[in-house]
């Protein structure tokens, strides 16, 4: 009678309701979209000078907002398919759909209407169907591959994670029907799979033994496996952006290649982070910890301002 009683006062309360569905929809993780701009900063054409010609910045930020509906109907898919198994998690069992806060029906309607708006818009964002073919790989490979079957396969679990944000990448480029440089991609893949792996091992290390009852494909790992890993990740992404800074066709190379000014914050960052991981036992939300480490979320803004001010004082 009482659990009667709770669900008949959640259902007379609309704004819980709403508040819940915001809450799976993760808006907290909708920083990870700004791989949207990258295109847009290493454009040869530097079309992030807004001041010369608005549409391109304005095209990036339509792509952003995009790729946050998609990804939001993603996060709500991925809950409702896993609703048991986050029961069994310390943390995730305190998501509206395990708890049982939110009704599993109204993530799955979220879902579709998000899904049914994010794709028109994409095509009314972009006539050439580019960015609409982008975010319907993204929504079919990370929606629903990934939910319901790839996230149960080892190393691939990682690597299709990983893929998404080369496709926020691809996609802000397709946006603006610009290329872009393979070496920015492979940054994004590695960074991607830094990420990846991080939350791995902070997954393992906090259930324990009880892994493989939350996620099975949890079992397939070891930390000494993941450590190996991230090991040769974090090196190959240091060598990537370093080969990124020095030939990436808009890096200016008068008088010398400027964009390696900004490698040591790149270097900070990534030793920032696995300071995170292995001595504070972090890295199982990476969002989270950009926007609550101040020393990691400087060293990035940091890098994105001396990246902007050296595209902006040394032309290509």
């Amino acid at each position: 009678m009482s659990h009667f009683s709770t669900t008949a006062a959640q259902a007379a309360n609309p704004p819980n309701m709403f508040a819940e569905l915001l809450r799976a929809m993760r808006p907290r993780q909708w920083v990870k979209n700004v791989f949207v701009f990258a295109a847009l900063a290493f454009s040869e054409e530097r079309l992030w000078q807004f001041w010369n010609d608005p549409w391109p910045l304005l095209k990036t930020i339509g792509a952003f907002v995009i790729f946050c509906m998609a990804a939001s109907g993603i996060y709500l898919v991925n809950d409702l398919v896993d609703i048991e198994k986050d029961r069994a998690h310390p943390k995730k069992r305190n998501r509206p759909f395990a708890s049982g806060r939110l009704s599993p029906m109204v993530g799955v309607i979220a879902s579709v209407v998000l899904f049914l708006v994010a794709l028109p818009m994409a095509f009314l964002l972009d006539r050439s169907f580019n960015f609409l073919i982008v975010i319907g790989l993204y929504i079919f490979i990370q929606g629903f591959l990934y939910s319901y079957w790839l996230k149960h396969v080892v190393l691939l679990d990682i690597l299709i994670l990983a893929a998404g944000f080369v496709l926020r990448a691809i996609g802000g480029a397709a946006v603006l029907n610009i290329l872009i440089t393979p070496w920015l991609l492979l940054c994004m893949l590695l960074l991607a799979l830094f990420l990846g792996i991080g939350k791995r091992r902070h997954e393992l290390m906090l259930l324990d033994a009880h892994a493989g009852e939350h996620r099975r494909i949890l079992e397939e790992y070891s930390l000494p496996m993941l450590d190996q890993m991230m090991s040769i990740v974090t090196a190959s992404i240091i060598m990537a952006y370093s080969v990124t800074a020095f030939l990436a066709p808009a890096a200016p190379q008068e008088p010398y290649p400027m964009l390696m000014a900004t490698i040591p914050f790149v270097i900070y960052a990534i030793f920032r982070y696995l300071y995170l991981i292995y001595i504070r036992n972090e890295g199982g939300s990476p969002d989270e910890l950009l926007l609550k480490d101040i020393p990691l979320a400087g060293s990035v803004l940091l890098w994105g301002i001396s990246v902007l001010t050296v595209l902006l004082l040394f032309p290509n």
